[in-house]
């Protein structure tokens, strides 16, 4: 099993993380500070790390200088606020394989993370979703229903692509919320409803069911 180091000290970011990595098949461990980092960012340990430039005492960068140095070749994403981009140049210099900005959102980051496993060839991933009538090609960005092409916005895309990695699966709109929109989400917001209408409305009414008090689902 794919086995991610994230390190962060942030309890929310830490929690919305470990929640959606482990529901994508993931274990995780989760460290607050850069000392902890370098002790077990080792290649024998771990797939990935990711890694947020801004810890208390050793900084990110630090933490990524540090395990280059001693031969440490696993895939490091960084996290990193919008207005870091010095920071961000930096880290990738010195051996960073990608980064995200803060906000984020979970599936851009659950991309970022499948597209650097591939490349490292430690496991292959499924390009391709089928559920149904309905096909997602991840890497053209095409939806298709039936022999027919749907157009989507990148925000429809991810929504319908949350539900095809879950197919049967009934996922609140608190879970689809923090999937699609990101950490930073409105827990009050109706905009779930809203684009579940919308792809409804492209891929037809049978393609998502509501399942009264609980969520939505996409049959199986």
């Amino acid at each position: 099993m794919t086995r991610i180091l994230i390190v962060e000290d942030e309890d929310r970011i830490v929690s919305f993380l470990e929640k959606g990595l482990r529901a994508n098949g993931y274990t995780t461990v989760a460290v607050g500070d850069g000392d902890s980092a370098v002790a077990l960012a080792r290649d024998d340990s771990f797939d990935l790390m990711i890694l947020d430039l801004g810890l208390p005492g050793r900084d990110g960068r630090d933490v990524l200088r540090t395990i280059r140095a001693r031969g440490e070749r696993l895939p490091v994403l960084v996290l990193t606020a919008r207005d870091g981009v010095d920071d961000t140049v930096g880290s990738l210099e010195q051996g960073a394989d990608d980064y995200v900005t803060k906000p984020f959102r979970f599936e851009e980051l659950l991309a970022r993370i499948r597209l650097r496993l591939r490349t490292d060839d430690r496991g292959g991933e499924t390009t391709v979703l089928q559920v149904g009538a309905v096909q997602l090609d991840l890497r053209s960005r095409r939806a298709d229903s039936g022999d027919r092409t749907v157009e989507l916005t990148a925000r429809e895309f991810a929504l319908l692509e949350t539900f095809m990695r879950h197919p049967g699966q009934v996922l609140a709109r608190e879970q689809l919320l923090s999937h699609v929109w990101g950490y930073d989400f409105d827990p009050g917001s109706n905009v779930v409803d809203v684009y579940v209408r919308y792809l409804r409305r492209k891929l037809g009414e049978g393609t998502i069911e509501t399942v009264r008090g609980m969520g939505y689902r996409m049959p199986a």
